[in-house]
């Protein structure tokens, strides 16, 4: 089994995030680095401005013993993903020589939360950032229902207050903060406005921060520098 990434090396960087995409997650990234899906995804369509802001970004994809459907979907939970996105963090601070945070978006919210539940001390990542967060969910276990007392790394949540989604109504955050009180720091970013376009839980809705991007990156990446 492999774990493909897609890196975005800016000069100077002063941290690294890992990228975990929606949906099903299965990028389906190609040695040329070109995706089969997910291209329109929040965090995927904002990768160069994440590097931008002077990060290293890391693109997860769905191993490859996982290439095909259901790619990440019931797998996202599990301790063969932590050890995907361990073997993933390990490789960034060693080759990056920087921190490492998890940036997930809707579904990948639920890696990068389950995964920061389930390493700890030197193996934890940096910090996480929940965008667009799973707050309900009838098909498994959203994050507030993680064992979150756990994290101790700082945790930044990030959330549209009009997100149409019926997983990630913005009146369900107020659960998930109470629930980060062991965390390092922990903070809310709610933005209002955008585009809202198509299916309320796509990433052209306000779920997906479309026409906010380039704020939205800028905020998360202030905060994630030392």
């Amino acid at each position: 089994m492999t774990q493909r990434l897609l890196v975005l090396t800016p000069p100077a960087a002063v941290a690294a995030v890992v990228l975990f995409a929606g949906g099903h997650g299965g990028l389906q990234i190609s040695s040329d680095g070109s995706l089969k899906w997910g291209r329109g995804n929040f965090l995927i369509r904002s990768r160069h401005l994440f590097a931008e802001q002077g990060l290293v970004v890391a693109v997860l994809d769905a191993p490859s013993d996982r290439q095909s459907a259901p790619f990440l979907q019931g797998f996202r939970q599990t301790p063969e993903h932590v050890a995907d996105v361990k073997a993933a963090i390990v490789w960034l601070r060693e080759t990056a020589k920087l921190p490492v945070w998890l940036i997930g978006t809707s579904r990948g919210t639920q890696s990068a939360a389950f995964v920061a539940t389930q390493l700890a001390g030197a193996d934890a990542p940096d910090g996480i950032v929940l965008t667009s967060t799973i707050l309900t969910d009838r098909r498994g276990r959203p994050v507030p229902a993680m064992a979150l007392e756990t994290i101790r790394t700082p945790v930044l949540v990030v959330h549209h207050e009009q997100d149409g989604c019926e997983s990630c109504a913005f009146a369900n955050v107020p659960d998930l903060m109470r629930k980060l009180d062991h965390a390092a720091r922990k903070q809310l970013f709610a933005f209002k406005g955008g585009d809202n376009q198509g299916d309320p839980c796509e990433a052209m809705a306000y779920h997906g921060f479309n026409g906010l991007e380039r704020e939205v990156v800028q905020q998360i990446a202030a905060w994630i520098r030392p």
